[in-house]
């Protein structure tokens, strides 16, 4: 890449202030696509992996090749990834949700545009997510909490419906005799589901599990 050498100190602040984006692909004519259309933009700078604030991995369609990619990329946390790719059924959407992606584009709509918005957002830390995907994907989690979860007494937060009653009680001050009165638990049972929750979160006392929740906006 050439560098001009002449940059005075304004020039050199205008290219710190703009976005690192590292492109990949396995196949190069994707990728040179893609770095074309970014390399138009003032506010992008197109740079190596190490350096970069913002992944952009470019694929046909989201098979094995490119979730291990995108699993390779995740081992930077600091690393915002987006994916590019023609096709996206309901599992792949899943499977990269899952991997931790900022946000998803199709390649027919990734013009210079649309790259670029889905880059500025990524580096804010905001996600970006075509109208139908997010419709896809909120249908699926209904149906996880509807048919896998419901039925068991477990929600997306990770606590049973049971749990989360007994710690709101502890967050409120009640003790273990007076939580068991008014649920209509037994001491034991109290006790049990306070244990249970304290060593699958890995936390160490009431207080610690009370704190837990709130903190993750459970209670």
């Amino acid at each position: 890449m050439h560098v001009d050498r002449t940059l005075g100190p304004a020039s050199h602040t205008d290219r710190v202030n703009r976005i690192a984006v590292y492109v990949q692909a396995h196949d190069p004519i994707l990728r040179a696509g893609v770095t074309s259309q970014l390399r138009q933009r003032p506010e992008v700078r197109l740079v190596g992996q190490d350096e970069a604030r913002v992944a952009l991995v470019v694929g046909d369609t989201v098979d094995e090749e490119l979730l291990r990619s995108l699993k390779a990329l995740r081992c930077r946390a600091d690393l915002r990834i987006l994916v590019i790719s023609r096709h996206v059924d309901d599992a792949g959407l899943i499977a990269v949700m899952e991997i931790g992606v900022a946000g998803l584009v199709r390649r027919a709509e990734a013009t210079p545009d649309r790259l670029l918005a889905i880059v500025e957002a990524a580096s804010k830390g905001e996600g970006s997510l075509p109208p139908d995907l997010l419709g896809r994907l909120l249908s699926q989690v209904g149906s996880v909490q509807r048919d896998v979860l419901g039925p068991r007494g477990l929600s997306f937060t990770g606590l049973a419906d049971r749990e989360v009653q007994v710690l709101r009680l502890v967050a409120d001050g009640y003790d273990t005799a007076e939580i068991a009165a008014r649920l209509c638990y037994s001491q034991r049972t109290v006790k049990s589901v306070m244990h249970d929750v304290t060593t699958r979160l890995n936390l160490r006392n009431r207080s610690h599990a009370v704190a837990y929740a709130l903190r993750n906006g459970l209670l």
